[in-house]
């Protein structure tokens, strides 16, 4: 009888070791994700670089006869695309 008290009584020990080391892994790995995405609010709201504007650039040396491939493959792609 005394077996089995021991083992019943290791059984609820290390459940609630169990118990115990699992609710600190969720409390840290809570704790973590409220840390991260507060880091990520403040980078993004106090830190945040506005974009840089693009400006056209001429087209450069593109010979007519392409420029008009590629108006017509886009009119054509538009039309397949309405």
């Amino acid at each position: 009888m005394q077996e089995t008290l021991s083992t019943t009584s290791l059984v609820s020990n290390g459940m609630d070791l169990m118990i115990y080391g699992m609710g600190t892994v969720f409390v840290f790995l809570t704790l973590l994700v409220i840390a991260t995405l507060a880091m990520s609010y403040i980078v993004g709201n106090y830190f945040a670089e506005s974009p840089e504007e693009v400006s056209a650039k001429p087209a450069g040396n593109i010979s007519p006869r392409t420029l008009a491939v590629i108006q017509a493959a886009v009119q054509e792609h538009r039309a397949k695309h309405k």
